[in-house]
């Protein structure tokens, strides 16, 4: 039995329809609500969007960011022998998304599930996979972050409907003798569980509830800021590692505040934190993977460095990985 979990291949998807900020102030003035580049740029930091077509699922978006890992690692989808989808918005009520992607990439046997952890979801699912793989229950595992973010926005809210987008993105994680997760640390304070969520649930066939994402801004930066510091620091401490082991801070991609107040606390030079905020948005439990597979494909992350992944999402949940590439 190895006694390690490493990273092998990166994927990532993003649905061809980007809507810039511009294309979505013009948009959103059809409703009269006023908004504008500058403003969306200031804030956030995020300058363009991609939206799925009405009919495309969060399967049908981590099929292609799977497809591309495992090209990355070499694998076939025969070879995995666990699948983990992490999603806040699932193709339906159940089977999860994780069943259905594992059918869509024609295999069947191995377990497959979905983890909701909101935006912290891939560190949660891919804390869950080495874990997994580190007491022998697997020996690849494809973990994927998927999210049609776009079908639970207010649009007539631009303080949140601005902020988001849809996409995917992939690792295989594969049993090694040398160590690719280092550590991890996993929180949730469900206390907060009112700054951001989607309150609605279906009862009775109809939806109870608003069905749409509510956020206290504020109330999610103060939060953010703070514990994903520690659990960047808690992250450090377990795999006795400091600051100055960091080659790169790849943090969950909401706002570009919240990103470089971290890396600042960290005391990490701006050129140590990898952005794609500005070209995807929000996506949630993707944005992780998304821009750790832009990393290694622009070769910004090579082989041997030392990253730290972290998020914070609804619930309220947060947590960080630190692994060797």
């Amino acid at each position: 039995m190895a006694s390690y979990s490493r990273i092998t291949g990166t994927g990532s998807y993003l649905p061809p329809r980007r809507v810039t900020n511009d294309d979505l102030a013009r948009e959103l003035a059809q409703r009269g609500i006023e908004t504008s580049d500058q403003w969306i740029i200031e804030r956030t930091g995020i300058r363009a969007r991609h939206f799925a077509a009405p009919e495309v699922t969060s399967s049908d978006l981590a099929f292609e960011a799977a497809r591309h890992a495992l090209e990355a690692a070499g694998r076939q989808a025969s070879e995995v022998d666990l699948i983990i989808v992490a999603t806040s918005t699932p193709d339906m009520v159940f089977p999860s998304s994780a069943a259905i992607l594992q059918n869509k990439l024609g295999v069947a046997g191995c377990p497959a599930f979905d983890v909701q952890a909101v935006c912290s979801g891939f560190v949660y699912a891919l804390t869950v996979a080495d874990a997994m793989i580190r007491t022998g229950t697997a020996n690849c595992a494809l973990v994927v972050g998927a999210e049609v973010f776009s079908r639970i926005l207010d649009f007539n809210d631009r303080t949140t409907c601005v902020l988001f987008g849809d996409g995917a993105g992939a690792v295989v994680l594969e049993a090694s003798e040398t160590p690719g997760i280092l550590a991890s640390d996993l929180h949730a304070d469900g206390k907060h569980v009112g700054i951001l969520c989607v309150p609605g649930h279906v009862s009775g066939g109809q939806v109870t509830g608003t069905p749409f994402l509510h956020m206290d801004g504020q109330a999610v930066f103060k939060l953010a800021v703070r514990v994903l510091e520690e659990a960047a620091r808690a992250t450090l401490a377990k795999a006795g590692k400091t600051d100055a082991d960091i080659d790169w801070l790849i943090p969950h991609q909401a706002n570009i505040r919240i990103m470089e107040g971290t890396a600042k606390k960290l005391k990490l030079d701006r050129e140590k934190l990898i952005v794609t905020v500005h070209e995807h948005g929000n996506t949630s439990a993707a944005s992780i993977p998304l821009a750790l597979d832009d990393a290694v494909r622009s070769g910004k992350v090579k082989k041997g460095d030392t990253v730290m992944l972290e998020g914070v999402g609804g619930g309220f949940t947060w947590g960080a990985v630190l692994l060797d590439m």
